[in-house]
């Protein structure tokens, strides 16, 4: 591809002398190619601009290169920039179709024409499939389940009664999509009773889903996930709890039942979300946080219980000076002893 081209695909500009300047692939600084574009988004690593091999590079607006042979595709944003280079390259294969003779799937199950089903896939009744949806070996899938155009499952995922998942969903390796949401009652003799879990999950368009991750169903109602959010592997979503759009979970956080995390939300890792908390649009919770109250709306908040973050410093800056208090004290101690015994001998 001429670089002229792949600066317009990734709205980027180059010099029209740099234009012709093929270019094949992209990777990072350190381990770009001759014919491939890197980029520089971090000052930290311009140091490293000097020794790539790369043959193109996405740098800021501002940002100069003392490299003549290394050709400057400038962006106002150069990470992103590469971003859409990485899917010019490596945006997978083309759709083929494919059904495997050791699927199992019920003869109420609607099957679009485009469909890639693998190996030992067990499908339940009443299942709606979309069209050019891969379905990965050894996923299940019961009863009543719908999945949208373009969605991507992988090996090993379980997709429980009647769950709704939207277009262009991916849901990687053993997540486990609607299982019962953890809910339980005492009864006279303090036992517990489980309270049936009768609602569903739905997941809307062009949701990510990592591995290992579980999300519940409600008892009542459902669990969803706004268009857009990005779960990390092992996450945990409680019953009846609601994602909002583009929000961003990382790694083993987990949400008890009935909280609510806002649009754009960012949770780092291992927060923990206390049940029936709602996180406004837009904060951000530093990782292992522990929230017990609700966040409003663009606060950052770090600790356990989560405070706000410059005052979590503060008090960090404080609590490293504890140490010193007893020497202090006995210090001043010693001095007003000396002060008293200086009075008394006067």
């Amino acid at each position: 591809m001429k670089l002229s081209e792949l600066a317009t695909q990734t709205g980027a500009t180059c010099n029209l002398s740099d234009g012709d300047t093929e270019i094949v692939g992209a990777a990072g600084l350190d381990q770009a190619e001759p014919g491939q574009v890197t980029f520089l988004s971090n000052p930290r690593y311009t140091s490293r601009v000097k020794t790539t091999r790369a043959s193109a590079i996405y740098v800021g607006e501002d940002v100069e290169v003392a490299r003549a042979d290394l050709a400057v595709l400038r962006a106002k944003d150069s990470y992103l920039a590469f971003t859409r280079a990485m899917i010019v390259f490596h945006n997978g294969p083309d759709f083929e179709s494919y059904w495997d003779p050791t699927a199992v799937i019920d003869s109420s199950t609607r099957i679009p024409r485009e469909v890639f089903i693998d190996a030992h896939v067990a499908i339940g009744k009443n299942v709606v499939i979309g069209d050019r949806v891969r379905i990965h070996p050894n996923v299940t899938i019961y009863d009543d389940v719908k999945i949208g155009d373009d969605s991507e499952i992988h090996s090993g995922v379980a997709i429980r009664e009647n769950s709704v998942l939207g277009k262009r969903v991916i849901v990687h390796n053993n997540a486990v999509i609607g299982s019962d949401g953890f809910g339980f009652a005492k009864d006279e003799e303090r036992r517990w009773l489980k309270i049936p879990q009768t609602g569903r999950v739905v997941i809307e368009d062009d949701v990510e889903i990592g591995a290992g991750t579980t999300i519940d169903k409600a008892s009542t109602g459902e669990t969803r996930i706004k268009r857009g959010a990005k779960l990390d592997n092992l996450v945990q979503i409680g019953h009846s709890c609601e994602v909002g759009e583009d929000a961003l979970l990382c790694a083993q956080v987990g949400m008890a039942g009935s909280s609510r995390v806002g649009d754009r939300v960012i949770l780092t890792g291992q927060v923990g979300i206390g049940g029936h908390i709602t996180v406004g649009n837009d904060a951000i919770l530093y990782p292992q946080s522990g929230v017990p109250n609700d966040v409003a709306a663009g606060e950052v908040l770090v600790g356990t219980p989560a405070f706000e973050v410059s005052a979590f410093w503060r008090a960090i800056a404080v609590f490293k000076k504890l140490g010193d208090i007893p020497k202090r004290i006995r210090g001043l101690e010693k001095r007003l002893d000396e002060l008293e015994k200086s009075k008394s001998q006067k």
